[in-house]
């Protein structure tokens, strides 16, 4: 199989759309989580007449029958049950958030009014049912108040409490492992002769996954081909997802591809002309688990994670994505047949669109450069020449 565009590495990957079902959590642990239902008003919101101001409750009938001083019948704090008026000259001091009860529906602020001898009178020009927030006004009972398939906020935490939703429905996330390879990459905890390098690129994509609330696991494999397929038939029962990093480009000691062809995991696609990240292999196991086996060099793994994994990740959990564009802020020249992905540093300008500036590296194995920048801005194909104020779709990381 010769290699492949971008965008058909695309549409591939997104013919393997899976949905993983749902499950309940406690409202406390769905922070960062998927909604796989609407919230809805249990009640009308607010459920009562409530005063939206500390001051008296009258009845706004004496007002236009030209009472201007109450006698004060009681004080009513938020919470407890509205108290009534008997009479027309009686008001309701009343806390701000009290329910207000059917024989009052105006409120005076106490900085409009004076009190003496448990009487209090005002002279300013009133409106009847004036800072009052009406029951319903906000939303009636049954109302959608959040819809289903966005992330989870703290706001929206804030509306399911308010309404008893101490349960809520998400959607259920894949179980997933990341995979290192390679004998030379070693532990961060180890110092490496001069020959080897820590491992760096399990941690980045752990990372990226906790922003989703995935918890993957971290393995390492040595680049010994009975233990990969061994454990690749190990791990496509056990997982849905393999992210794997190393092994698959066209060294003697890049056993993956083959690996997997022998575990039964069928080869969807294996390079793509892009830079970097050419060697990217995706392929299917029999039981439906996906394994997305990215170049080990971590601009490379970085890049296909963002480009590739997350948009299928995001699209399997039914996360609304919008595409994001940016101008370029300098010249760029590519002259290869590739489709360039430059890392670039993202600004706001004065007129709100979004600039990218370009960093020069050193290829994909220069990662220092993914902590000053904030995305990747793709380039198309068809051109090697790229000016500034042309616009390109961005993948952010940092922004």
């Amino acid at each position: 199989m010769e290699m492949i565009s971008v965008q058909q590495a695309e549409e591939i990957i997104l013919s393997q759309i899976k949905n993983f079902g749902t499950e309940e959590v406690f409202y406390e642990n769905a922070l960062g989580r998927i909604l796989a239902e609407n919230i809805t008003a249990d009640s009308d919101l607010p459920p009562f007449n409530r005063s939206t101001v500390d001051g008296i409750a009258i009845d706004f009938n004496s007002y236009e029958n030209g009472i201007r001083t109450y006698k004060i019948k009681a004080v009513q704090a938020a919470g407890e049950v509205p108290v009534s008026i008997d009479t027309e000259d009686e008001c309701i001091e009343i806390m701000t958030g009290a329910a207000l009860d059917s024989s009052v529906d105006t409120v005076v602020r106490y900085e409009d009014i004076s009190i003496n001898n448990n009487l209090a009178s005002f002279t300013i020009p009133i409106k009847k049912g004036q800072n009052i927030h009406l029951k319903g006004k906000d939303k009636t009972a049954g109302e959608i108040l959040v819809k289903a398939n966005q992330v989870i906020t703290p706001s929206i935490l804030g509306i399911a409490a308010s309404v008893g939703k101490t349960l809520l429905t998400v959607k259920k996330l894949p179980k997933v492992a990341v995979i290192s390879t390679g004998d030379e990459m070693i532990s961060p905890e180890d110092y490496p002769t001069p020959f080897q390098l820590r491992r760096s690129n399990g941690i980045t994509i752990k990372s990226v996954l906790e922003k989703y609330k995935i918890s993957a696991d971290l393995l390492h494999w040595n680049d010994d081909f009975q233990l990969i397929k061994t454990e690749l038939l190990r791990c496509i029962e056990t997982y849905d997802i393999l992210l794997m990093s190393g092994g698959v480009s066209m060294g003697k000691f890049d056993y993956l591809p083959n690996a997997c062809e022998e575990a039964g995991i069928e080869k969807l696609f294996h390079k793509i002309k892009q830079r970097p990240g050419k060697p990217f292999w995706f392929g299917k196991s029999r039981n439906e688990k996906l394994v997305f086996a990215f170049p080990g060099n971590p601009v490379s793994v970085f890049m296909c994670l963002h480009r590739y994994f997350i948009p299928w990740l995001e699209r399997s959990l039914e996360i609304l994505e919008t595409p994001q564009y940016a101008v370029l802020q300098n010249d760029l020249d590519f002259p290869f047949p590739l489709q360039y992905f430059a890392q670039v540093k993202l600004n706001v300008n004065p007129s709100g669109q979004v600039i990218a500036e370009s960093v020069n590296t050193n290829g994909s194995g220069d990662f220092s450069h993914l902590a000053e920048t904030d995305a990747f801005i793709e380039l198309p194909l068809e051109k090697t020449e790229f000016r500034k104020g042309e616009v390109y779709k961005i993948w952010k990381y940092n922004f």
